[in-house]
Order: structure tokens, then C-alpha cells, then sequence
């Protein structure tokens, strides 16, 4: 693995699980409803100058990953929701990247540190009221031309709080 790759992925890349138990998905669940605490406190105290740093050469500043997170869990909390009420739903994909160039992703972290707390304290409440059977269920992503488990989501979802959360201790520590 080269250096770049190393700052691209800190913790791995992610890889989907054989087999998701039912403690990995006490774990998952667990990952979820800490990840508000954690990036809260590894991005309140630092300055608008910090919070322009980056964890690599050309990649997103702190802020930017902020804002991105709140983009992505919620857009995840919505894709679970959907999955749980009809049957294999398609979801809308959305462009990360662009999103993360828009002026709302250079303004204050504060109203995604808001939206992270409250999308991650419903999903919580979600994912904790769901059976296996739940957890089976689907949704179609048209840009990967596959279906994904709700379980093996969930699993990548855990996986993106800590892989961003590295992201931010990398980019504070540059």
C-alpha cells in the first residue's frame, strides 16, 4: 500500500463482511450511536484555520468532511427508511464530491454537527426497533448496478464513521 493510500484509507478500505452476526450488528448499531460524541469532540475546539486543514494533498479539509458526514448519514438514514417500507426500492445516488464544493460546505460546522446528532439519534432508534428479518431487507444502488442488505449497509456505515473520524485525527495532527 503506498503512503497516498495509506491517507486515503487509514483504517482499510472497506470490504463487505462473509457474514454479518448479530453481535457485528450490536457493534455497527454501537458505532452509529457513538460517532456524534467522538466528532464533536475531535472538531469543537478548533479554529477556522484548523479546520481548513487536510488529511492528504488535494483531499477535503475538516470542515468539508463535516459536512459531508451529516450528507451521508443522512442521506443513509433515508435509503434505511426507504428499504424498511417498500419492497427493493432504487435510491437516488448523489455526487459526493460536488456536494462537498457547494457554499454550504464552507460555512459553519455547526448546523452539520446539529443535523449529524439528530439524523444519528434517530437512526439509532431505528436500527435498535429492527429484527434480522429487517436487516434482510434491501434496496437497489443504480450506480453500483447491485442490491445491498440493509445489514451489509449498516456495516459500510460503521465503517464511515470511523474512516472519517481517522480522517479528521490525520488532517489535526498535520
Amino acid at each position: 500500500m503506498t503512503d497516498l493510500e495509506k491517507l486515503k484509507y487509514p483504517i482499510g478500505k472497506y470490504t463487505k463482511p462473509e457474514n454479518v452476526t448479530h453481535e457485528m450488528i450490536q457493534d455497527y448499531i454501537s458505532i452509529i450511536e457513538s460517532f456524534t460524541q467522538k466528532i464533536t469532540k475531535e472538531v469543537m475546539s478548533l479554529s477556522n484555520e484548523q479546520l481548513q486543514y487536510t488529511y492528504r494533498p488535494g483531499g477535503w479539509t475538516i470542515r468539508q468532511l463535516v459536512h459531508h458526514c451529516a450528507d451521508s448519514h443522512i442521506n443513509a438514514f433515508t435509503r434505511f427508511k426507504l428499504a424498511l417500507t417498500e419492497d427493493k426500492p432504487t435510491i437516488k445516488p448523489y455526487m459526493e464530491a460536488l456536494w462537498a464544493e457547494l457554499a454550504d460546505s464552507k460555512t459553519s460546522i455547526e448546523p452539520s454537527l446539529k443535523m449529524i446528532e439528530g439524523t444519528h439519534s434517530r437512526w439509532t432508534v431505528l436500527l435498535k426497533s429492527m429484527s434480522h428479518e429487517d436487516f434482510q431487507k434491501s434496496f437497489v444502488h443504480p450506480e453500483h448496478s447491485r442490491v445491498f442488505l440493509l445489514e451489509e449497509s449498516l456495516a459500510l456505515y460503521a465503517w464511515h464513521c470511523r474512516h472519517h473520524l481517522e480522517h479528521i485525527r490525520l488532517a489535526k495532527g498535520a
